[in-house]
């Protein structure tokens, strides 16, 4: 993006090289990429660049701009460069401490609220826990959704506590969502039992770790990621954990790698659920595990 150009870098020109340039890169979703870190730049929504393609940005916006794309090209995720990252229409502050909300998580959601809106308990809140919280996202929506539902969220860094309870004061839920510094459930005292359990636990083997792109493997945090050799440790304790903790009729709803949906599986056929289910995402994959006790 030289300043020596004759012809005038407009938002237009602006979005045409930086896709190319982030294409070149080996982004999934260049022309995106251009367009979230333009709007960044100028202070404004994405979709007020579809009227702006002719203006030229000033100085202080494209230094900016350029120092994103130049971050971006090196490998750093688009959502840790503007600071969040939206997720079933909302927006999540994310940082180095938390997984990048991935749109397989909405999956998980939406179950869950199909879930707790058919549920026949109707003289007290629903009781609802979301394990290996994170950025909060999953919490954080079921609450803004679900307004009668109490909820527990825990995670077992600090770090990533700060940002799902940022993230819940952002959205006015803070009110109904108890956050605790817990392994799994381990240090949740109260309630004993839940109705519905949540959790996009760690499930990649250390083996696939190995091979994850930069911009996942350099930036996001390996302990949200990796769960052991064969992927499904995290699950596997989970499930055991869930059998005690789940009231009679809950539901404990995990997402999965497609890749040990069939282990997962026979683990949960082990335990006492009398119904188990998979939900595929928009690829038809095995992307959710659905188990009622």
């Amino acid at each position: 993006m030289s300043d020596t150009q004759q012809e005038p870098w407009t938002v237009m020109r602006l979005l045409e090289w930086t896709t190319g340039f982030f294409k070149r890169k080996g982004s999934d979703s260049p022309r995106l990429d251009a367009e979230v870190l333009l709007a960044h730049a100028r202070g404004c929504e994405r979709i007020e660049l579809y009227t702006a393609f002719g203006e030229e940005p000033d100085d202080e916006q494209r230094v900016a701009f350029r120092e994103m794309v130049r971050r971006r090209g090196e490998g750093t995720p688009v959502a840790q460069l503007v600071g969040y990252r939206e997720f079933y229409s909302m927006k999540f502050r994310v940082n180095e401490h938390v997984l990048i909300p991935r749109p397989e998580t909405e999956h998980l959601v939406i179950e869950a609220l199909d879930v707790a809106n058919a549920s026949e308990i109707k003289d007290r809140p629903l009781q609802i826990a979301d394990i290996g919280t994170g950025s909060g996202v999953i919490a954080v929506t079921l609450a803004k959704h679900l307004p009668e539902a109490e909820l527990v969220a825990v995670d077992q860094s600090e770090h990533a506590l700060e940002i799902a309870k940022w993230n819940a004061d952002k959205h006015e839920v803070s009110d109904r969502i108890a956050f605790q510094q817990s392994d799994l459930l381990s240090a949740v005292e109260s309630p004993k039992q839940f109705d519905v359990i949540c959790t996009n636990p760690p499930y990649v083997t250390d083996a696939e770790y190995e091979d994850l792109s930069p911009s996942v493997k350099d930036f996001e945090p390996k302990e949200a990621l990796v769960s052991g050799p064969n992927g499904a440790e995290i699950i596997e304790r989970i499930i055991e954990e869930s059998e005690e903790r789940l009231a009679e009729g809950g539901r404990l709803i995990i997402e999965l790698s497609p890749m040990i949906a069939d282990a997962c599986q026979a683990i949960a056929k082990q335990a006492d659920f009398v119904e188990s289910r998979f939900i595929k995402d928009l690829q038809g994959h095995r992307r959710i595990l659905s188990l009622r006790k």
